[in-house]
């Protein structure tokens, strides 16, 4: 068994390992999402959380580790009865990214159910986190079907297993802990706000302490066991504490005042529900219990704030993450004195005493002040007033800032297929509506019961059948086909050359393509970003899950000289190539935001048409925005849309409360 590196040897990182010891003292806290670079020690300091975790008591011989003093009444090993029971290190499970249904819920055999009605159910990852931590490394890539399940766990403390009436309930209450890297792709938002905090971690800019992380790392490398011996100590402090401040949590007192300092700040913050008030009471609830006090004092509710609302304040995946700290300060001290105008002569000036800028209650998590993505619109703000729109073909121009982005009509890619599970176009999935049966390859996941019956009930006299069950055998059982929803592809290709340069055309220009983005980010697509000016094309951003990377890209993006348009096409179509060998699966929408025109080189209006037509070879869905305007318009987008065997949409069009039903579905032009 491999020796966990010690919690207590993580150096730095003051704040992830708060908020993990802040779930240790109290689990009602809700979890911790871990955000950051790779190679910070995030996981390195989950796995070392649970050697810190007190033992749990156990029933003996239940799977699904019911606690003794209270077991559970519907566990589906028992009924057990109240006892002394067993003490067993708490757990620490780990959720793959890739794991299917049955592995997390837990397997019940259809056949047995169907045939005997016997529940045989074997246990999935959630009875065993049970009263432990469910652990998910790259949270953020989890399937969708996963994370509903992980939800509803973890809304009602229970998971269920519901198969044609068959259906087998068990307890499941753990600490939700998930790491993620943002250049990965964004969290959904109802799973995001199940976490109760947060924090962003990065590597260390300071020499000497780097140098002190590859001392131990390569010390522990060495020697293991050793290296965990010369912490033990450190370990023994850490964990008494923990049992301590487990012990004290239901005494501490959190007043009147304390609460009414955490309703300011969530209302200050605009963060949307009460979660983010129940979450920040639980959090400086625990900090006075850690702290070793009985009363929460205002530096306990300035540290829960830093933890437990910056994901809450985020409106869209281009919202830069942290908390205005001054802010936060401003609120809390003009709380205080508006309490101290109301009660100049209260007793308790603990809870609803004054807070100062400096405030307290620890350090605050890395990264933590607006940055430049900031807002409620997610508009990026403009890198430079760059002078007046220029002429087609002349020199760069300074990028501008979009407009405000709007909610676009629906594009999705034709036909059926087998992608990865999303919400744009129409795939064969293991959820969705039922459309058909056929033979199980390998498990059976989802039964179709009619299907299975029919294929049975031929056999029933050859099989001896006498009473009034059916005998079902392997061979008849029938998996259900479900139809549902996939991810895409969605590969833009902007002309950013000088025909596009106009100051105002270009902001509306980068307004539809943010636009696009936030779509592609709710309907869970990957997205890649290729544009054209000059005399080249060039890959802005290979094919990624992290829409918020693109809309960075495209922030920055100048413009301004001519227009390679084949250029453009063929750079992308060599993307695509790429992209199909990495993961054949996923189909793809390339969304070209162009006016039409071509310039530069020799016949450049010829050779776009023989690239626009190489994809349409390729069987490629695509869709042209056209960016041309004024009184007088050549259509060439139009053009390009044709010879593409796409679909062309105005700017205007493209939004969802124009001309209702104009784009639905990306169509391919009849032969």
């Amino acid at each position: 068994m491999t020796t966990p590196f010690p919690f207590t040897a993580v150096v730095g990182q003051d704040n992830l390992r708060l908020a993990l010891l802040l779930n240790a003292v109290s689990p009602a806290v809700g979890g911790v999402l871990v955000r950051g670079e790779k190679g910070t020690a995030k996981s390195t300091a989950v796995r070392a959380l649970s050697a810190l975790l007190p033992e749990v008591a156990v029933v003996p011989g239940c799977r699904f580790s019911c606690d003794p003093a209270a077991p559970d009444p519907a566990c589906p090993d028992g009924p057990h009865e109240t006892g002394p029971g067993a003490q067993r290190p708490a757990r620490m499970v780990e959720l793959p990214v890739g794991a299917s249904e049955d592995r997390l819920v837990g397997a019940l055999d259809i056949e047995r159910a169907l045939a005997e009605g016997v529940k045989a159910f074997e246990p999935g990852l959630l009875a065993d986190a049970h009263r432990g931590i469910l652990y998910v490394d790259e949270v953020n890539l989890l399937h969708d079907h996963l994370v509903d399940l992980l939800l509803d766990a973890a809304a009602m403390g229970a998971s269920y297993v519901e198969r044609e009436g068959v259906s087998v309930r068990h307890a499941a209450r753990f600490l939700l802990v998930g790491t993620m890297n943002p250049e990965e792709g964004e969290l959904r938002p109802q799973l995001l706000d199940r976490f109760g905090l947060t924090v962003e971690v990065a590597a260390s800019r300071e020499p000497d302490q780097r140098v002190e992380v590859v001392r131990r790392r390569l010390a522990y490398d060495d020697d293991p066991a050793g290296f965990t011996e010369r912490w033990a100590d450190e370990e023994s402090s850490v964990r008494a504490q923990i049992i301590a401040a487990r012990a004290l949590l239901p005494s501490v007192r959190l007043g009147d005042g304390a609460l009414r300092q955490i309703a300011a700040t969530c209302a200050a913050f605009e963060v949307d529900g009460m979660r983010a008030d129940i979450v920040m009471a639980r959090t400086a609830t625990a900090l006075a219990a850690w702290a070793g006090r009985t009363d929460v004092l205002a530096e306990d509710v300035r540290q829960a704030a830093l933890l437990a609302l910056p994901h809450r304040r985020r409106r869209n995946p281009f919202d830069a993450p942290g908390l205005d700290e001054n802010k936060l300060d401003d609120t809390l001290e003009e709380f205080a004195e508006q309490e101290q105008e109301q009660s100049p002569e209260d007793d308790d000036p603990g809870p609803d005493g004054p807070d100062g800028p400096g405030g307290g209650g620890g350090q605050s998590p890395e990264d933590d002040s607006d940055g430049p993505q900031g807002g409620d619109t997610g508009a990026q703000p403009e890198a430079g007033e760059g002078g007046q729109p220029q002429p087609s073909g002349s020199g760069e121009q300074q990028p501008v800032r979009a407009s405000e982005p709007f909610r676009t009509k629906a594009l999705s890619v034709p036909g059926i297929g087998e992608g990865a599970a999303g919400r744009r176009s129409r795939a064969r999935t293991e959820h969705g509506r039922t459309t058909g049966s056929r033979r199980p390859q390998g498990a059976l996941t989802k039964l179709h019961l009619a299907a299975t019956v029919q294929a049975a009930a031929p056999h029933q006299l050859a099989r001896g059948r006498a009473g009034r069950g059916l005998v079902v055998r392997r061979d008849d059982l029938r998996q259900a086909t479900r139809e549902g929803r996939e991810g895409n592809l969605v590969l833009f290709v902007v002309d950013a050359s000088g025909s596009m340069a106009a100051r105002q055309r270009m902001s509306a220009v980068k307004g539809a393509v943010l636009s696009l983005l936030l779509d592609a980010y709710q309907r869970r697509d990957k997205v890649g970003l290729v544009t054209f000016r000059g005399s080249a094309a060039d890959v802005a951003l290979p094919p990624t899950s992290s829409v918020d990377a693109a809309a960075v890209r495209l922030e920055s993006l100048p413009t301004g000289g001519r227009t390679p348009l084949a250029a453009g096409l063929l750079k992308a179509r060599d993307v695509l190539r790429v992209e199909r060998l990495r993961d054949p699966a996923r189909r793809a929408l390339v969304v070209v935001v162009t006016d039409g025109r071509a310039t530069g080189g020799p016949e450049p209006v010829a050779l776009a048409g023989r690239a626009a037509r190489l994809f349409a070879a390729d069987g490629v869905a695509s869709v042209v925005v056209d960016c041309e305007s004024g009184p007088v318009r050549l259509g060439l987008a139009r053009q390009l849309a044709g010879e593409l065997d796409g679909t062309a949409v105005t700017l205007d069009e493209l939004r969802a409360d124009s001309i209702a039903g104009l784009v639905k579905d990306v169509q391919r032009r009849a032969a």
